[in-house]
């Protein structure tokens, strides 16, 4: 078992415990534990998706380019290529900037909707009441991923971290950091 106080940091920088990084609203005496992005395999869908529409583009272009004029086929590849490559990129950036941050005095959930919304919940980490880490079935028993959910006294909203990659690790994390 992995020695959950010492620096480290997992593939695609989705589990990074104290991370030498800073963000923008970091108090001067607040650590940064745990940073979180969603599992890498949860990305598999999109990246699949895209390969299948550029796959499908190369059979298309194979039976199309009889009936098509080279010009034809050329705008209707870029504009394909530029559907393609949006795709990724938007997914990427959904994927690079849903952030969880849990600190010794907070925990930070930061989720980007769309490319100009973002909404930022976070939470004393003194008036978190429960945590809890659900996981289920079998992709997610088999790379180790699950949902954290993080209830918090009073009004405020309550925090939850979607497909996270060592869940129950996270939850240990959270309660040492409770007073």
């Amino acid at each position: 078992m992995e020695d959950l106080s010492v620096p480290s940091h997992s593939a695609f920088h989705s589990f990074c415990i104290k991370p030498p990084v800073k963000f923008d609203t970091q108090m001067d005496d607040e650590e940064i534990l745990l940073i979180l992005r969603a599992h890498p395999i949860t990305q598999l869908p999109w990246v699949l998706n895209g390969l299948f529409i550029i796959i499908l583009l190369f059979f298309i272009n194979l039976f199309a380019s009889s009936l098509f004029s080279f010009q034809q086929l050329f705008i209707f590849n870029v504009g394909i290529g530029a559907f393609v490559f949006a795709y990724y990129w938007f997914n990427f950036l959904s994927y690079f900037f849903n952030v969880g941050i849990i600190t010794n005095h907070r925990v930070i959930d930061v989720d980007f909707h769309a490319v100009i919304y973002k909404e930022v919940t976070e939470a004393r980490i003194n008036k978190v009441e429960d945590i809890t880490a659900k996981s289920g079935g079998y992709v997610a028993s088999l790379f180790n991923f699950g949902n954290v959910f993080v209830q918090t006294a009073g009004n405020e909203l309550n925090i939850e971290f979607t497909n996270v990659p060592r869940s129950s690790d996270v939850v240990k994390i959270i309660n040492s950091a409770i007073p």
